[in-house]
């Protein structure tokens, strides 16, 4: 298996991320940097949050044409797994590899916080590590991460369970309370139709360890590893 994490000028948690897949993984974990024009054959490409290029523009647009990224487009469409968090969520969007858009929070403010969030599928390779309908605790840190997509594309992707994540309650309830950021239908991670890139606003790196807060996010990174490994 063969891994790798994207540094973006304005990166600050790609180290996190390949820690946190050390841990599962037991192997070497590749930075790549974002002038590189040609990038090995790998398996997972991770894009970490943060602020590329000082969200210029609009949070990830330009990001989304850095000389790496057009590299990842290349290998997720022959099938390499790419999950973006955060700031890698933005920039999957702005890149075209996911339907939507991630607008400014419907509060108009940073936040900053743990969140519960719902698994909604897990007929892909990034959430198999989970049970449907799950509920996991994991925190939020965005400015920008309020999801949306016209009547079309809401269908679209409903009918191609390619929701992954919720923002819920405790209890798995889904309600505008439990919202953070006024995204639609409560959506916090979504995936392409080929389900081999997942887009997530949550830090699943930063609950992947009991002795940091928790080990929610954990499950998800064993869960790629594991399937990998097959």
């Amino acid at each position: 298996m063969k891994c790798a994490v994207i540094v973006l000028p304005g990166s600050n948690c790609d180290r996190d991320i390949a820690v946190a897949l050390r841990k599962v993984s037991g192997k070497k974990v590749s930075m790549i940097w974002h002038k590189e024009t040609k990038i090995p054959k790998l398996d997972l490409i991770v894009i970490p949050g943060g602020f590329s290029y000082g969200d210029y523009l609009r949070s990830g647009a330009m990001a989304a044409h850095s000389p790496v990224i057009r590299e990842v487009v290349s290998h997720s469409k022959k099938g390499a797994l790419v999950l973006g968090i955060c700031n890698g969520f933005q920039i999957l969007t702005e890149s075209g590899l996911l339907p939507g858009v991630l607008l400014r929070n419907a509060s108009l403010k940073f936040i900053c916080r743990n969140v519960h969030l719902r698994v909604e599928s897990i007929n892909n390779p990034f959430t198999k590590g989970y049970t449907k309908k799950q509920t996991v605790k994991i925190p939020i840190a965005h400015g920008d991460g309020n999801y949306f997509i016209n009547k079309n594309g809401i269908k679209e992707i409903e009918d191609n369970e390619q929701i992954a994540f919720r923002y819920c309650n405790a209890k798995g309830e889904i309600n505008t309370e439990s919202n953070p950021n006024g995204s639609l239908m409560n959506i916090a991670g979504i995936l392409n139709r080929n389900k081999n890139v997942l887009g997530m606003m949550p830090h699943p790196e930063r609950v992947s360890d009991k002795f940091t807060g928790g080990s929610d996010g954990e499950i998800l990174f064993q869960g790629i590893v594991e399937g990998l490994s097959k």
